[in-house]
């Protein structure tokens, strides 16, 4: 019987032009042992006893370079299957607004990026979850619904 893990953080980045939102997507080393060359949102491992949160904010720092205007867990948790070691990995998503202009500063797992729009989005993302997560960032928090309202995460609560 698989097992369930809750070791995986995502982060859905964006920062607006104008009045338009912009996704952020990295690249994957093409060294990378695991989907080299794939572009992805912010992704990372939770690490000892870190919180999904502290997880997040560090791959955010560490990946980009930035540290968040505003920032939220996002309604949704992605899931995917690792067949060879029989696993069923749950992925808490937070999303994180940076400042127009934002410029990323990428680590060595990554060798490009792009700001998107939605629609470039979807055209490179390789994961459904990931589709299904910047949908959900795009509806509820840049859309500014009450689910996003309230999923907002208060800078006070940041440091974890």
């Amino acid at each position: 019987m698989p097992s369930l893990e809750c070791t995986i953080i995502e982060v859905c980045v964006f920062r607006y032009s104008g009045d338009e939102p912009e996704y952020l997507l990295l690249r994957r080393s093409i060294s990378d042992r695991i989907y080299p060359d794939t572009w992805q949102i912010v992704s990372g491992s939770i690490e000892g006893g870190e919180t999904a949160l502290a997880a997040s904010l560090r791959e955010l720092k560490e990946e980009t370079g930035f540290t968040p205007e505003r920032y939220w867990v996002v309604p949704h948790m992605n899931t995917f299957m690792n067949a060879r070691r029989d696993v069923v990995h749950i992925s808490a998503v937070f999303a994180a607004q940076v400042p127009s202009g934002s410029t990323p500063v990428l680590s060595q797992e990554h060798y490009e990026y792009e700001w998107c729009s939605p629609r470039r989005a979807v055209e490179l993302l390789v994961w459904p979850g990931q589709v299904q997560a910047l949908s959900v960032v795009r509806e509820y928090i840049v859309g500014k619904k009450i689910a996003g309202r309230l999923s907002e995460i208060p800078r006070e609560q940041w440091k974890c």
